[in-house]
């Protein structure tokens, strides 16, 4: 059958996010296809599928989205059987529709059919990861604020997962307990004040290392600002107290709420003018968007 290559109207707004290297993803892509294949590999398809037979068909999107881990699903094809092209008819920030055609794959059935799972794994998760970051990032795109992702990402996808949040428009927090400097409540307690844990994080780390502090209160606010931090996680505030701290810090420090955020709730919060919102749900518990094999 014919195959459309046109780009709907709406996958126009496409947010330009630079690819991670290849040498990034193989070893991920690699493993996941170990898991399936186990000790004996494809046995169900190994059984009923000719070693000649060829296939081709197409990545679908069911329903609307923003698109993101082609190149991953691109890999998973690769891996299986270097054989079997893969032709992308859009790219990692397309908004979908449902319809939508993503790319074309023809080749060595077998091929094709072992791949299948781990490519429409990586990419319907990662899609799902985008368009809830991009559900965030619509919302208040009338503000000056961005969202941003958490260190909440599943066990060895925090790559690709904050890879998804920035083609859906949104921006990363810190990768790890090793980029940046975020003291929390725990923290604070185990030192015996935030004077005390912030002196001792500004003489352990180097000068190109930030310092975030998470503050509940207006009063916790203002002795983080005594401290010269260059980053205030405004934890759980609502959005009047919200605004009063973003007056109190007054350009002083990079602004970051969380807590609960929700499409719904984001724009309120925008409007304080806070400079971050940091949303956990957007990796941890992002839907999958729907994407098939369809003949």
């Amino acid at each position: 059958m014919s195959i459309k290559t046109e780009v709907p109207a709406s996958s126009s707004r496409i947010t330009q996010v630079p690819p991670l290297p290849s040498v990034m993803l193989e070893p991920l892509v690699r493993a996941t296809l170990l898991e399936d294949l186990g000790r004996a590999g494809d046995i169900t398809t190994d059984a009923i599928v000719p070693a000649e037979s060829r296939g081709r068909t197409r990545l679908v999107a069911r329903q609307a989205g923003v698109l993101a881990g082609l190149d991953l699903a691109r890999l998973a094809f690769r891996l299986v059987d270097p054989e079997i092209g893969f032709r992308a008819l859009l790219a990692d920030g397309a908004r979908l529709e449902a319809g939508s055609e993503i790319a074309v794959i023809e080749g060595p059935a077998r091929g094709m059919l072992t791949a299948e799972r781990t490519a429409l794994n990586f990419l319907g998760h990662l899609s799902g990861v985008a368009t809830a970051t991009a559900s965030i990032a619509d919302a208040i795109a009338q503000y000056r604020c961005k969202v941003t992702c958490t260190r909440k990402t599943l066990p060895g996808l925090r790559a690709v997962q904050k890879y998804a949040v920035r083609v859906g428009g949104g921006s990363n927090h810190r990768y790890g307990l090793d980029d940046a400097v975020l003291i929390k409540d725990n923290h604070v307690a185990l030192a015996g004040g935030v004077r005390e844990a912030v002196e001792r994080a500004r003489a352990a780390v180097g000068h190109m290392v930030k310092i975030e502090l998470e503050v509940d209160t207006l009063a916790q606010l203002e002795e983080a600002l005594a401290l010269g931090v260059d980053v205030v996680l405004l934890d759980n505030m609502d959005p009047p107290t919200l605004r009063d701290a973003v007056a109190m810090v007054d350009g002083r420090a990079i602004t970051e709420a969380s807590g609960r955020i929700t499409p719904e709730t984001a724009p309120a919060i925008a409007a304080t003018g806070v400079d971050l919102m940091a949303v956990g749900w957007l990796t941890h518990s992002a839907r999958v968007l729907d994407i098939g094999l369809d003949s």
